[in-house]
């Protein structure tokens, strides 16, 4: 059964309110989306307090990344979430989070990517059954131009379908599911697998 407007509008609004709290999303920063249909999203508008978000708060576009409402002005970065749903029909929300640990870790690493091997939280991201595996996570650039930053991150998509997420560097991360309940759960391993990672770079640098 298919949620409502309303009910996909409230799923992001408390996805705001957890990732807020939880200090993922601090102030105004990132930006999450619905797919509210095969070829519309339903976005956060740009500029608002993400942990006090209402049901103005959120607009519907097109894949291109058109605002359908008028006197609405989509996130800068609408494009980063409507490739996704092009990508991947099955994809049902994406989220878009600034935390210390992703914002930190992206900068530190200067190789293009950074690889999980061995975690079991491992298992918590879609399509991995076993701690015995790699999740590369791809870092890209980051770039005003949110048009040329998509057409980046759009080849390695494409050579990756497995792909769960990726980081822009010293800005933070992406990733998605095909609910929201799916791309919280995503968050939460990635934030854990990035403190970890920290944390034991912290201690063999001692």
């Amino acid at each position: 059964m298919s949620l409502t407007r309303e009910q996909l509008a409230r799923e992001i609004i408390d996805a705001g309110r957890f990732l807020y709290g939880r200090g993922w999303s601090p102030a105004t920063s990132s930006n999450y989306s619905t797919r509210l249909a095969p070829d519309q999203a339903l976005l956060t508008v740009s500029g608002k307090h993400k942990g006090q978000l209402g049901l103005d708060d959120v607009l519907a576009t097109d894949l291109d990344g058109n605002s359908l409402e008028r006197g609405k002005t989509p996130s800068a970065e609408t494009l980063l979430h409507t490739q996704l749903y092009r990508w991947r029909p099955e994809i049902g929300a994406v989220l878009h989070t600034h935390s210390v640990n992703a914002t930190v870790l992206s900068r530190l690493t200067h190789q293009a990517f950074i690889d999980f091997e061995d975690y079991e939280l491992q298992k918590a991201f879609s399509g991995v059954s076993t701690h015995e595996s790699c999740v590369r996570v791809p870092i890209f650039d980051n770039d005003q131009d949110i048009a040329r930053l998509a057409g980046q991150v759009q080849p390695w998509l494409e050579a990756h379908p497995d792909c769960v997420g990726y980081l822009i560097r010293g800005h933070g991360l992406y990733t998605w599911g095909p609910s929201m309940n799916d791309a919280l759960r995503q968050i939460e391993a990635f934030e854990f697998l990035f403190e970890c990672e920290l944390k034991t770079r912290a201690l063999l640098n001692r």
